[in-house]
Formats: C-alpha cells, structure tokens, sequence
C-alpha cells in the first residue's frame, strides 16, 4: 500500500501533470504540422521545382519480385519530415522567447524598490520639518 501512496504523490504533483498535459499537446500539435507540411507547403514547393511530388521521391534499392515488395530509398519523406521539424522548432522558439519576455518583464517589475521602513518615514519627516525651519 505504501508504493502506491508514494507513487499517487508522485503522478499528482505539479510538474508531472503539465508534463503529461504538454506531451499530449506536443503529439496533436505535430500532427498538426505534419499535415500543414505535406498537405500545404509541399505541394506548391513541388509545384515550383517542376511538379515534383516529394511523397513519390524515392532511391530504388531492389526491384520488387513476385510478392516481395521493392526496397526503396525515400528521401522526399526525409525532406518533409525535415521541414516538420523545422516548423516545429521554429514555432518551441516563438513560444519560449515570448514566455521569457513576460518573464522579463514580470522581473523587472518585481524588481521595483522597496517601500521604506518606519524608521526612514521618521527620519524623512524630521529632516523636512528641520529644513521648513
């Protein structure tokens, strides 16, 4: 009983949860790209480089035989998943520049300076009403 409290406390903290919640946005989010890539950039990159279609670009390796399936080489697959990541990368560093400029910015409000103590109200009262006189 004691490893399932322990695991319990473990699985519900704060930082597990959002870990779990970005993991499952991070996967709907890549699909999302990856359709964005071969479905909207892709084809009119193809489109300019002569009507290639980068899902038909492929090395084959060996020819097919009677049942068994050719062995091929596909690179047009490599260059839209390299064009995901790059989506992908470029959109993680949109995202964490903007949250380090709030960051900035919460900081540098923080930073503002401390609300005199009681001692220095005094004092500054005293020195005002000496230099009145």
């Amino acid at each position: 009983m004691g490893l399932f409290k322990e695991f319990k406390e473990f699985a519900m903290r704060g930082n597990v949860v959002d870990l779990a919640v970005g993991v499952v946005i991070g996967g709907a989010f890549g699909q999302i790209v990856s359709s964005f890539v071969s479905d909207v950039i892709m084809p009119p990159v193809g489109l300019l480089l002569g009507g290639v279609d980068f899902s038909e670009l492929k090395v084959i390796m060996k020819e097919a035989v009677g049942e068994a399936s050719a062995v091929t080489l596909n690179y047009g697959a490599f260059i839209s998943t390299i064009v995901d990541f790059l989506i992908i990368a470029l959109a993680i560093f949109l995202i964490v520049k903007l949250i380090n400029s709030a960051r900035r910015k919460e900081e540098a409000a923080s930073v503002a300076p401390p609300e005199p103590t009681m001692e220095e109200k005094l004092l500054s009262e005293i020195r005002d009403l000496l230099a009145k006189k």
